[in-house]
């Protein structure tokens, strides 16, 4: 990334685009060797200066462009990779539900929780779900209440000391390098948002805000909160709520905060989005047509897939799939609907649920105490039921189980899809099959039987 320079100025280095310190964070995550990088211009910031700088380590503001690069630019030099962490949107299999999502594992950028040590420590934990679901009185949904949600705080308070020096830093910069765009569409506030440099951050976002710049889109669409939810930084997100971004803007995919947040598994990020309802549209749809909740249950479908295949033994695949859960968990607290459907193939989170043999969001999703659940169960996506989905997952450990927890819950085992199949004629052959469609047509039977004999009643 370059800015434009007098004549005058001689670059100290090139400066890197936000998505070039996107792939180096994510290529960190991924990457079981850490970098032994020696050079002092090269050499990463390290994860505790983007969160948790202390009052005791300096803050040099030594000049506009040694400072800048000083704080912007050193990186780690890898090989470019394409966006794909979200790929699923374009990858969406449509109404099939043989065919699992295609969405990978890596993220563009690094998870704090697992890079920052105490970090665990210094996010409140308001983001786990703080009741049962299996209580009947968990309805109605609610997250926070407004007086905590005004208290929300994510790790250490700025330092006024640096926040001081980040100003000044701008001030002394070059009108061109601070206030504009670059080719690439990124401000400096993207760059430092990317970075996690709070107090950097804060700084360029009071100029750019006074200039009505603060939702400038880089080119991939992404404002500086979009960057700073991808990021995981919630206390950057906070900031710049805190100063008016637009928190329901999205980038080139549609995609608004909520739905970064939600695919990648971000519950602190999430936590500071919604505590700052009612402005956050909880049913925005991206150009896929997903809600936030599609969004997170794919994500954690995907997750739980890696997990069963990886083993149990990968604790940070089982921290990552909580951690997906708890934001399913906090969206529909927060008041997302569960009968929203994506518009592709009108399925609810429910029929992705079952679609992808997904037992423990299947678990949750059927405990929730809802007062036409059996309606919810029944719903079609283009013909379809969950029960006709769960009667497709051949092969799958989960699929018995699958098709009880339905049953359990109201599912019909009688209804016809747009073939006039029902769920019994979708079950695979041989003696597993064969013990499946019993089950379902004593069920067929009994709830046959259950309604001749209210008639009779009646």
């Amino acid at each position: 990334m370059h800015f434009d320079k007098s004549p005058k100025e001689k670059p100290c280095c090139t400066l890197p685009t936000v998505k070039k310190l996107l792939e180096q964070k994510r290529r960190r995550e991924t990457s079981s060797v850490p970098s032994t990088c020696s050079t002092a211009s090269t050499s990463p910031v390290p994860p505790t200066t983007a969160t948790q700088l202390s009052s005791s380590e300096p803050f040099t503001c030594t000049g506009a462009a040694t400072s800048y690069s000083d704080m912007a630019v050193s990186y780690e030099q890898w090989a470019p990779g394409p966006d794909s962490a979200l790929s699923y949107y374009t990858s969406h299999p449509g109404p099939s539900f043989a065919a699992p999502y295609n969405l990978p594992m890596a993220t563009e950028y690094s998870t704090q929780q697992q890079q920052v040590p105490g970090f665990a420590e210094t996010i409140p934990q308001t983001y786990e779900c703080p009741m049962a679901v299996g209580d009947p009185a968990m309805a109605p949904w609610s997250l926070l209440a407004p007086s905590q949600s005004a208290q929300l705080s994510f790790g250490p308070a700025m330092d006024a000391t640096k926040l001081e020096e980040a100003r000044m830093l701008l001030n002394r910069m070059d009108y061109t390098r601070a206030m504009c765009q670059d080719e690439d569409g990124d401000t400096i506030l993207h760059i430092y948002t990317a970075k996690g440099l709070r107090e950097c951050a804060f700084a360029a976002a009071e100029t750019l805000r006074d200039l009505g710049k603060l939702d400038a889109k880089e080119h991939k669409g992404k404002t500086a909160l979009l960057v700073a939810v991808t990021a995981n930084q919630p206390e950057i997100v906070q900031d710049l709520l805190s100063l008016g971004a637009d928190i329901n803007a999205c980038d080139v995919k549609g995609q608004t905060a909520l739905h970064l947040a939600a695919h990648y598994g971000y519950p602190a990020v999430l936590q500071a989005i919604l505590s700052s309802r009612p402005a956050v549209n909880l049913e925005a749809r991206n150009f896929e047509g997903m809600t936030p909740l599609h969004c997170a249950a794919i994500s954690h479908s995907v997750t739980m897939k890696a997990m069963a295949t990886i083993g149990l033994q990968d604790i940070s695949i089982q921290n990552q799939a909580g951690e997906k859960l708890s934001c399913v968990q906090m969206l529909l607290n927060a008041g997302a609907s569960l009968v929203s459907q994506e518009v592709k193939s009108n399925k609810t989170v429910l029929h992705l649920a079952v679609k992808e043999g997904n037992i423990e969001l299947v678990r949750y999703l059927l405990r929730i105490p809802l007062p036409n659940m059996k309606e919810f169960v029944n719903m079609k996506a283009h013909g379809h039921t969950a029960l006709h989905m769960a009667a497709g997952l051949h092969g799958n450990p989960h699929q018995e189980e699958v098709l009880q927890l339905l049953l359990s819950r109201g599912a019909d085992p009688s209804i016809r899809n747009l073939e006039n199949d029902q769920a019994a004629h979708l079950l695979q052959s041989g003696l597993q099959g064969d013990q499946l469609k019993l089950m379902l047509k004593k069920r067929s039977a009994s709830s046959r039987r259950r309604i001749l004999s209210l008639q009779d009643q009646e």
